[in-house]
């Protein structure tokens, strides 16, 4: 079993579709084999509309999610970390056995359409690449 968290401090954009991409990915490679978790440090109420609206256009339905809070038992559990433009430090100050990778990435929150699709065509990009990674 391969763990793989996507943390974000809102857990309600960039950690969300990154979330949607890989459980798409995991069922289209047949990689049952990978578990994905996703939450933030401090939790939206809902996911944010432009967030919803774009993922819409690439056929996934996000306004039935609620952000949580990731717990460190589970961080605990995962073999990458991957936050979305927050530090390792700012989502959980304890350690974990995995890799962080930090991508970096825009918070969509209050950005126009254009600028969260953009941010959306880079969050698929990213996680395409890691399961071609994990599937090595």
């Amino acid at each position: 079993m391969t763990g793989v968290a996507f943390v974000c401090v809102q857990n309600a954009g960039r950690s969300q579709m990154a979330t949607a991409f890989a459980e798409r990915e995991r069922a289209d490679r047949g990689m049952e084999s990978v578990e994905i978790v996703t939450g933030g440090t401090d939790p939206a109420d809902r996911v944010h509309e432009e967030v919803v609206e774009v993922m819409a256009g690439h056929d996934f339905d996000l306004s039935d999610r609620t952000p949580r809070e990731i717990t460190h038992e589970e961080l605990q559990d995962c073999d990458y970390v991957i936050t979305m433009g927050c530090s390792a430090e700012d989502v959980c100050p304890a350690t974990w056995a995995g890799e962080n990778r930090d991508w970096g990435l825009d918070d969509p929150d209050g950005r126009d359409l254009d600028a969260v699709r953009a941010i959306r065509d880079e969050i698929e990009a990213r996680v395409a690449d890691l399961f071609d990674e994990l599937a090595d």
